[in-house]
């Protein structure tokens, strides 16, 4: 099916990700709703972000999962590249965190088991994400999360190894920052496990197990992760500590990084996994539904910032059009005029 901007209704503004802004569109002839991310091409060729956006596409077309942000629809015009998303509408972990909402063992115990779910079918794709924090977590109206932003993430077949500095540093898995320095054997599918370790950690305690913000340098980090040991909560259950123990193990060849591995750790041992496939394992936190979870200064920018308005583009790109068509039917008469001279 052939999409353009025309088939949606723009609602609101209600975020900024890796790929752009985002914003809630109404599908005209269906009324659904989706979120809808979209990138302006010059900022993309500016930013060096072309192969991200082009990559990021590719591995979406490919995938669904009932965990994940799945795509429906993606298009281009003259200014914006377009990517239509399953709309969640609980906020990400992240703003929760920013609300100060207390997240209990119960509600986190969910999210656990359905990224687990999530990393498992994305290792079943050869895809690492890369990129799992609080912020890429989403929440739908019932409390159950899915994972998004894909603008990182690679694919590695036959037991290849991915190489690349790619991530957010206080989530990256040491092993990230050993195969930049010494080049090494790389890394694969782990990393993603070590980032959801971090995750859990944060979304329980509202800090991280390390204490490494971006200009960390890379060597001070091994360094870090070879001498600091993690202090977990005295009141946590003491097989929850356990299992974060086996996502945080430096060494990835220890590491917790599969379904099977998960289904082995007490903590998960009472789990009936197709009820949590089927959304039937009950959310210990539901988001308010009154209300939007997204910080309201994305809608003001872009209703009075923004020089470009995603609500105008209609407008703006019919003037473009017919001031392009105009300067072509001139540099016409001008051609003609000047063929009649000759």
């Amino acid at each position: 099916e052939s999409m353009n901007f025309d088939h949606f209704q723009i609602l609101r503004a209600i975020g900024k990700g890796s790929f752009g802004k985002v914003c809630i569109v109404q599908k005209r002839d269906t009324e659904k709703m989706y979120a809808m991310k979209y990138m302006n091409k010059q900022q993309c060729i500016e930013r060096d972000e072309v192969r991200n956006v082009f990559r990021e596409l590719e591995i979406l077309q490919d995938i669904e999962h009932v965990f994940l942000v799945n795509l429906w629809y993606s298009f281009q015009d003259e200014e914006d590249m377009f990517m239509v998303v399953d709309l969640l509408l609980g906020g990400d972990l992240r703003y929760h965190l920013q609300q100060n909402v207390q997240f209990t063992e119960e509600a986190v115990k969910v999210y656990l088991c359905e990224m687990t779910l999530a990393l498992d079918y994305l290792q079943s794709q050869h895809i690492i994400h890369r990129d799992i924090k609080p912020d890429n977590i989403l929440l739908d109206e019932q409390g159950h999360a899915h994972l998004t932003d894909f603008n990182i993430a690679t694919i590695i077949k036959d037991g290849e190894r991915a190489t690349a500095l790619a991530g957010t540093k206080p989530y990256m898995a040491p092993e990230i920052f050993q195969s930049f320095v010494s080049g090494g054997t790389g890394y694969a599918f782990e990393v993603d496990w070590w980032s959801l370790g971090v995750t859990i950690f944060e979304v329980l305690r509202s800090w991280r197990p390390y204490d490494i913000h971006a200009s960390n340098s890379v060597e001070s980090l091994l360094q870090l992760f070879s001498t600091v040991s993690v202090q977990y909560c005295s009141s946590w259950h003491k097989d929850l500590v356990s299992l974060l123990r086996k996502l945080l193990t430096v060494n990835p060849e220890h590491r917790f990084s599969s379904l099977a591995h998960m289904q082995t750790a007490p903590y998960l041992s009472d789990v009936n996994w197709d009820a949590v496939y089927e959304k039937k394992m009950e959310a210990g936190f539901v988001p308010n539904k009154g209300r939007l979870h997204c910080d309201p200064t994305f809608e003001l920018e872009e209703m009075i910032l923004e020089s470009r308005p995603l609500h105008k583009k209609k407008k703006r790109l019919a003037k473009n059009r017919s001031r392009d068509n105009s300067k072509d039917s001139q540099s016409v008469k001008k051609h003609l005029l000047l063929q009649n001279k000759v």
